[in-house]
């Protein structure tokens, strides 16, 4: 799924951190995850349509920089940065309730096969992902089952892949623009280990589970989420 989806919440949750250190932090966590994942599954046999990986990932990219700068954008603007932080709730739970609802009920799939269609696709999950510091997991997992018609187990690895170059990017971005200085890095000896642990146990309970186990996973974690969301923002409302 990309753990941010829940690490981000519940980073909101705990409120010791600012919108941009909440981010951050879980971007780290998310690219450290995609990373690890990702290579696992390579490494247990997972066979990858390349061509599909590149162009996605190239859209993931693209969209990365245009979300961080959104994101940047966002706090520039804003006087109180917990509308931004509402603003990413909100998206946030658009994007729970289609995946929820599409692993749900069974809606018709797509079989889109250009590259410019894997281009777009990379790009809007890559913006998303960036912009509300998510990684984006279960939206990307929805969208390419729904576009490409990929079976979930095949569809979580190519969101690994695009989640690790869409936070990339989204470092790289920080990295030339406003830097870490507002950020309390010694929070990241603990969140990469964290997230290199996470990412092994969770490769090798996806090759353990059966893709309906997986699918059940899917919509219990998506559903806790939704709910962490709800509070965080009725808390941030009121």
């Amino acid at each position: 799924m990309g753990g941010g989806v829940i690490i981000k919440p519940v980073f909101d949750l705990i409120a010791q951190d600012s919108v941009a250190a909440i981010s951050f932090y879980s971007t780290v966590a998310v690219f450290t995850m995609s990373l690890v994942s990702t290579w696992r599954q390579i490494k247990n046999g997972v066979h990858l349509n390349w061509q599909l990986v590149a162009f996605i990932s190239g859209g993931a990219v693209a969209g990365g920089i245009l979300g961080n700068y959104i994101f940047e954008l966002l706090l520039s603007w804003l006087a109180d940065e917990s509308f931004v932080q509402l603003i990413q709730i909100g998206l946030t739970i658009i994007t729970l309730v289609f995946a929820f609802l599409y692993s749900r009920f069974d809606w018709k799939n797509y079989h889109f096969n250009s590259v410019l269609s894997y281009f777009l696709a990379g790009l809007l999950l890559g913006f998303l992902a960036s912009l509300l510091g998510i990684g984006g997991g279960p939206i990307n997992v929805s969208l390419l089952m729904l576009l490409f018609s990929i079976p979930i187990k095949e569809a979580t690895v190519y969101s690994l892949a695009t989640i690790f170059f869409s936070q990339l990017a989204k470092i790289l971005t920080i990295t030339f623009s406003v830097g870490f200085a507002r950020y309390d890095l010694t929070m990241l000896a603990f969140v990469i280990p964290a997230a290199i642990l996470g990412g092994l146990l969770g490769s090798k309970l996806s090759n353990i589970l059966s893709p309906k186990k997986v699918t059940f996973v899917f919509q219990c974690v998506i559903l806790l989420v939704l709910v962490i969301n709800l509070y965080n923002g009725w808390q941030v409302f009121v």
